[in-house]
């Protein structure tokens, strides 16, 4: 009883009724106006997931669940199950049904990731062989068609022959006796033609008068003549109606032998429909998806008698009551102001403080409405994140319960709601814990562990005595902590603020009042106990100055005063500090501006400097193409003419005028100093092996240390290495002198002439003349031509062609230069020219 008083106090069923207008289907719109609130935390999760999924595809995906063709099929679905015949219509819809539930399986079919969604259509089975029958039989109208049998296309056959005699032989009675009709219409009385005969000629058109006009001139007369012939076209008809009826009984019984699957399916649609209407109202009221935190024992949250709390924390940041936000939206309302409901997990009751109007009773309802939405898979109208227990009840005692017929007083009302309540609690605790109840002890008054239930009271203790009235509210609260996870309760008892200072489990919040306007904000403040403000909203609404002057001066001696005086000392600096913290806001905002406005330049600069950088390499690449071209000209023309000393010097010097045109500089870029000096951990280029490797290993006196690039380690000199900037390795003295040795005794190697001797030549042009082709030939024939093409080449690079088979032909052919006293030197050729198969050997 008291669970249906919570909700009637509530205002659930308005919300309700909002919810149901985003509903598609008639079902899904009867569901949401009576909304069942979950009896277990599992159910509530599952309602969460399907309405966080269906949001997703409404706000994220480029679908959404369309119930086009779902219609209320139980009661036809219940008919048929008890042998009852199905009318058209009943078919129809469930054929519709059938299709529209199909639609529905496929679109959620698209989405794998929507788990819940996907396993509540697993099963869902939508006979398709059914509403093709269906649909083979009835007509869009609702009627049996020719085709549903055979017999039945006959029978229609027949009576529309019938019918064509009957309107040919009334047709010429009509002509013939025109006269005698008031109009010449053929219409029916029934299932019975009729001409429309004037009252004063009915002997002329003998026959059965079915009707007669208001006036009685007019009589309703179906001829002798077509008599026999409406007989048999009732007859027809009685056999038409046999066997449509004989269809939707066989149609009815399919959907008989399948009622149950069907009931499944029309469950699943109405599931649906209702998750959708759930995501479509949250997405309206700008709603976020709350997280039910569990309950468990914090030592912090340790009661007065040694007991564990077992609440957690509920963050409620920028809640909005939804009824007022229907109200702002479509009555013209005034705009909501959000509360903040943070409480901490050891706080078990909250005392409310304030003046009237100022929204205590609102935060009350705010908050219920907030854990009912919760419960019932609704978002909740709160910014991110939206945490809060699943509370198993929410009990709330708002309002004035005066009756004159039962003699109940204001206080009287709130005593007996407030009974049921402790009843309520009782009943939880008994349930968990079996219904076995211990006895109370005057050690232990209050031993059960709280029940996972909020309770909401509005004026506690008010409506009496404010002594007893004091004290019953703090011994209620003091109750109350002990046996419900939550207690939110609204009163102006200056005692109900002192609990915080004494029992840690409580918790004051006030609603705040502008002193300089006289009216309440309607915000919530936590922490600090609200004042009344009693005389001052008395003169605000225009009560006599003087009587409310005399009240301050009569409150004015007593201790009240100082407390109001302390606690507008209080409110004075939240309100200073509520100033700087704004302050800091805005200058985090406004820093933030101004970093991404750097940003915004940064990447400007950046993406101006790719776009210098692509217009150097296309100018770059541009002269490169010209240059190609003109040195593939000079080499055509230098192939053309005669192969000559004076030839090709003239071709170097157009080369060379062509480096001086092109190349913005004929200087070598300076080599970098030598100083760097790799530690452990440092990553270095190796030239020669062309890779970048990390330093293992600080070199040693011979300046040799251990690198490693990918897989593999090795030992290297730091002559070897460079850094990733292109410094050289500062070397040892030692290491120093070797490599000068190395570099001398390397020049001085008679197998190879060392490319620093080599003077400056004309640019080596291959042409058919001082190309040698050897390939098949032995090294002894190999020599011989050899020495003849060396005897007449002119001085400058002989392309020795050689391949590379065995090698030993390379071989001989490199001894044989080595020896020839008109070979300066000799190297492989450029990879384009043969590279290893090809020698270039430079005579003299």
């Amino acid at each position: 009883m008291i669970q249906a008083e919570t909700l009637n106090l509530l205002e659930w069923s308005r919300l309700c009724q909002h919810l149901a207008t985003f509903a598609a289907t008639k079902l899904g719109v009867r569901v949401a106006q009576d909304l069942r609130i979950p009896d277990t935390l599992v159910e509530s999760e599952v309602l969460l997931a399907q309405t966080r999924e269906v949001y997703q595809l409404e706000t994220t995906l480029p679908v959404s669940l369309s119930f086009e063709g779902i219609q209320d099929i139980g009661d036809a679905l219940e008919r048929a199950a008890l042998q009852g015949i199905l009318s058209g219509d009943d078919l129809l819809a469930i054929a519709t049904t059938l299709s529209g539930a199909r639609t529905l399986r496929r679109t959620i079919d698209q989405y794998p990731d929507l788990t819940t969604l996907n396993a509540l259509v697993a099963d869902l089975r939508t006979y398709p062989e059914l509403e093709q029958d269906i649909h083979r039989c009835i007509d869009e109208r609702g009627r049996v068609m020719d085709r549903a049998s055979a017999r039945l296309g006959d029978i229609r056959e027949q009576l529309k022959q019938q019918r064509d005699r009957i309107y040919q032989i009334l047709q010429s009675i009509l002509q013939r006796h025109g006269n005698a009709v008031q109009e010449a219409l053929i219409t029916q009385r029934g299932d019975r033609f009729v001409l429309p005969v004037k009252s004063s000629h009915k002997d002329i058109i003998p026959g059965i008068v079915h009707d007669t006009s208001t006036s009685g001139a007019t009589l309703y007369v179906e001829p002798n003549a077509i008599v026999s012939h409406g007989n048999q076209l009732r007859q027809l008809l009685k056999q038409e109606q046999v066997e449509e009826e004989a269809v939707r009984r066989a149609l009815s019984e399919q959907v008989a032998d399948v009622h149950e699957d069907l009931e499944r399916l029309l469950a699943i649609a109405t599931t649906l429909d209702l998750a959708t209407a759930r995501a479509r109202y949250s997405l309206w009221l700008g709603a976020n998806p709350p997280r039910f935190v569990e309950f468990g024992s914090q030592e912090s949250g340790a009661s007065a008698n040694g007991s564990a709390s077992a609440v957690a924390p509920i963050t409620l940041r920028q809640l909005r009551h939804p009824l007022l936000i229907w109200q702002h939206q479509h009555e013209q309302g005034p705009a909501v102001v959000p509360i903040d409901l943070v409480i901490q997990p050891q706080i078990r009751v909250v005392a409310i403080t304030g003046p009237n109007t100022g929204g205590k009773t609102v935060t009350l309802k705010t908050l219920g409405l907030a854990a009912l939405m919760a419960k019932v898979g609704l978002f909740v109208p709160a910014r991110e994140p939206v945490e809060l227990p699943w509370f198993h009840q929410v009990l709330a005692d708002i309002g004035d319960e005066q009756s004159l017929q039962q003699s109940l007083s204001t206080f009287s009302g709130h005593i007996r709601r407030i009974g049921r309540i402790l009843a309520a609690l009782q009943q939880d605790e008994e349930a968990e814990s079996d219904g076995e109840t211990e006895p109370l002890s005057e050690d232990e008054p209050f031993p059960h562990a709280p029940t996972p239930s909020l309770v909401l009271l509005d004026e506690v203790g008010a409506g009496t005595d404010p002594s007893e009235g004091s004290a019953l509210a703090i011994a209620l609260l003091r109750y109350l902590a002990d046996h419900a996870a939550l207690t939110v309760a609204t009163t102006h008892y200056g005692e109900l603020k002192a609990l915080k200072y004494q029992d840690e489990r409580f918790e004051n919040a006030s609603v705040e009042f502008d002193d300089v306007t006289l009216s309440p904000t309607y915000r919530l403040l936590w922490g600090i106990p609200g004042r009344s403000n009693a005389l001052a909203i008395a003169q605000r609404l225009g009560l006599n100055p003087a009587i409310v002057e005399a009240a301050r001066a009569q409150i004015g001696a007593g201790s009240e005063s100082d407390v109001n005086r302390v606690i507008a000392g209080l409110e004075q600096q939240r309100r200073q500090q509520e100033e700087k913290t704004q302050s800091a806001e805005q200058l985090i905002r406004e820093t933030e501006r101004l970093h991404q406005e750097i940003l915004r330049r940064a990447e400007t600069l950046r993406q101006r400097e790719r776009e210098l950088q692509q217009q150097q390499e296309e100018a770059v690449q541009a002269a490169i193409a010209q240059a190609k071209a003109e040195i593939a000209r000079v080499i055509r023309q230098l192939q053309r003419g005669p192969e000559t000393a004076q030839t090709a010097q003239q071709a170097t010097e157009a080369l060379n005028e062509l480096a001086e045109r092109h190349l913005p500089s004929r200087q070598a870029p300076p080599k970098p100093k030598p100083g760097f000096r790799p530690k452990v951990g440092d990553r270095v280029r190796i030239p020669r092996l062309g890779q970048v490797a990390e330093v293992l290993t600080h070199p040693d006196d011979s300046g040799e240390f251990t690198v490693r690039f990918g897989l593999m380690k090795m030992t290297v000199s730091l002559a070897d290495v460079e850094s990733l900037q292109g410094e050289k390795a500062e070397l040892p003295a030692r290491e120093q002198g070797a490599a000068a040795k190395g570099q001398s005794a390397e020049k001085k190697r008679p197998s190879e002439k060392s490319a620093e001797e080599k003077p400056t030549e004309a640019p080596a042009i291959r042409t058919s003349k001082n190309t040698l082709d050897l390939r098949g030939s032995r090294v002894a024939d190999a020599e011989i031509e050899l020495e003849r093409a060396i005897a007449s080449a002119q001085p400058g690079p002989l392309w020795i062609i050689h391949g590379h088979g065995t090698g030993k032909l390379r071989q001989g052919v490199h001894a044989f230069l080595k020896e020839h006293p008109q070979v300066s030197r000799f190297e492989a050729a450029e990879q384009a020219d043969g590279g290893s198969g090809v020698t270039v050997a430079y005579i003299e």
